[in-house]
Formats: C-alpha cells, structure tokens, sequence
C-alpha cells in the first residue's frame, strides 16, 4: 500500500438494498355460484403470476354461504393447477350473512399483507387489469385505487334497458383522483386500512352502500383515491338482472344507500342531522323533479330513451329522500 492511500481506496462499492417485494392478496367474495368460481380462480392465478417480479400475492375466496359450498369448488380448481401454483389459492369460510361481514373476513385475513385488491366473483379482469392497478398505486402513494366496470349479458338486454343505459359505468381519465368507488374493482393499501381503523358497517349488509361509506371514510380520513383507467374487469350480468323491475330498483337503492351514508358520516348533533337530511331531501326531491319532467318530454316526444332516464332519474331521487328520512331499501336480503 503507498503512503497515501487509505485502506478504503480499493474497498468494494456498498451495494444499494434492494426494495422489499410487497405483499398482495386477491380477495374474491363468493356465494353459491360454484360456475363462476371455476372461471375467475384460474384468471386470478394468472394475473398474480404476471406481476410476480413486483409483488409476492395470493388469491383469498372468501366463501359466504353458510353450509360453505365454495370449498368443494376451490378444492377441485386447486387440484387441476399445476404443483407449482396450487399455493396461490386459499379459502376461508365466514358464515356469518352479509357483503360486509365477508369483506371484513377479508381484511382480517389480509391484515400482514402491504395491498388488497377486492373483486366479484361474477367478474372476469382484463388482461392489464392487477398490473393497472398496481401501477397506479405505486406511482401515487395513493390509500385506494379504483377501475372501469363493463357488462356483458347472460340475454341482451331490451330496447328500454339499454336506451336507459341502466348498466352503463363511469369512465374517467387515468390517475383522476376520486372520492368514492365501489368494491368490485377496488386495490387497498392495508397499511392506511389499519391506521385510520376502518371496517366495513355490518348494519349495512342487507341493504348495500357498505363499499359507498368505506372508501368515503378513507377520503375522509385523509387518504386519496385515484383511477386506474386500464384496469378493467368485465361484469357478467345474469338473466335475472336484466329486468326493468331489477335495474328500477338498483337505481332506487343506489340512492338510498347515498343517503344513508351521508347521515352517517355526519358529525355534530341534531341540527346537524336535521341540516344534512333536508339537504338531501332536496337534492332528491330536484333528482325527482328531473326524471319525471323527462319522463313527460319522453311521451310528448315519443322517445324511449328519455323516459327510460327519467325513470332512472326519478327513482334515484326517490332512493335519496326515503334514505334521508330513514327508510332502508334491503337489495340483499337473503330469503
């Protein structure tokens, strides 16, 4: 060694820790619907094994009959994976009726992983679809990301359905930020979930909203929601739904469930309540209002399109003033 070198001269270069790999779990709730469970577990598996250089992930179903039918299902989609990916699914069962008793399953059972990424069982992803969302999240720090929902029919629909585009979804620019979604095509960042004590309102599980008070309270909490606009999920709407009855009331429940959840997300006391329920009595009431003049242009103009958007309009109204005087509409009661 000469005089003036100093023992660190020819030292190796300290290598940069790598990033830790985070954690992701797939939860996909599922009741009775054994069909198409076989058809979404194998997508699922796919769309982990394509992002796994970025995240380590599993698929959870989280199986909400009671007499816990879906295990027979997941065994038998298991066995047919190869060796290698039959780890990837696990399964769970929550008796306990109610989304928002198996979405809480969910979360407790995803409580040690960094991301959790909710869908319906009904629902087939896009081949971009976890990589979208991830990506997005990634890029933003963001609490929640969100993607685009697009129905394809078990029948087509008829001409009253469609021209009320009754099963139409939101389409926005990507990495919009917004301030509510729903759960069926929703990425969570767990760390944020824990620190703000979130759950999804158990009160809520026959009647819907629980994902509309959710995602509210995390903007409310501080977090930022954003859309991911590649990562669809395409929702396959059985013959049962495709009714003018069933989207009718959808859209009634809709805003009922909007107005449930604005009164309980309301803080302060009587007043307050009492301010918040007139306000969305009138906003209601103006909704009401709309649909039935647009009714009324839709018999003088003998348009099936506006009265089949009036209607639409007019029963969200009407959602919204039954919610802010208390009536609950049940979607999902269970006979």
């Amino acid at each position: 060694m000469n005089a003036d070198e100093t023992p660190h001269d020819h030292a190796e270069p300290q290598r940069q820790p790598q990033p830790q790999q985070r954690t992701l779990a797939i939860a996909v709730l599922t009741f009775r619907r054994p069909d198409d469970l076989r058809v979404v577990l194998p997508l699922l598996v796919e769309q982990l094994l394509a992002v796994g250089s970025r995240v380590k992930g599993t698929v959870l179903v989280v199986d909400n009959d009671p007499a816990g039918s879906g295990r027979s299902t997941v065994d038998a989609v298991t066995s047919g994976m190869p060796a290698g990916q039959q780890h990837l699914v696990d399964y769970v069962h929550e008796p306990t009726p109610g989304i928002a008793a198996a979405r809480n399953r969910a979360l407790d059972e995803s409580r040690d992983s960094d991301l959790l990424v909710f869908i319906d069982d009904d629902e087939r992803p896009t081949p971009e679809w976890l990589s979208s969302l991830l990506e997005v999240q990634s890029a933003t720090g963001c609490a929640a990301v969100a993607g685009p929902v697009t129905s394809e029919y078990e029948i087509e629909p008829g001409r009253w359905i469609t021209a009320g585009r009754f099963f139409e979804r939101r389409r926005l620019a990507d990495r919009t930020p917004i301030t509510v979604a729903a759960t069926n095509n929703l990425l969570l960042d767990m760390g944020l979930v824990t620190e703000l004590d979130l759950r999804f309102d158990t009160t809520l599980g026959v009647i819907g909203g629980e994902d509309t008070l959710f995602t509210r309270q995390i903007v409310d909490g501080g977090g930022t929601m954003f859309w991911a606009a590649g990562a669809g999920v395409v929702d396959v709407v059985p013959r049962a739904r495709i009714t003018k009855k069933w989207v009718v009331l959808r859209a009634f429940s809709s805003g009922n469930s909007w107005s449930v959840t604005s009164l309980m997300l309301t803080g302060g006391g009587s007043v307050a309540q009492l301010k918040a329920r007139l306000v969305l009595t009138a906003r209601g009431l103006v909704r009401a209002a709309a649909g039935t003049a647009q009714i009324v242009a839709g018999i003088v103009l003998r348009s099936l399109a506006h009265r089949a958007r009036g209607t639409r309009t007019l029963a969200r109204g009407a959602g919204m003033v039954g919610g802010a005087w208390g009536y609950s509409y049940e979607e999902y009661r269970r006979a």
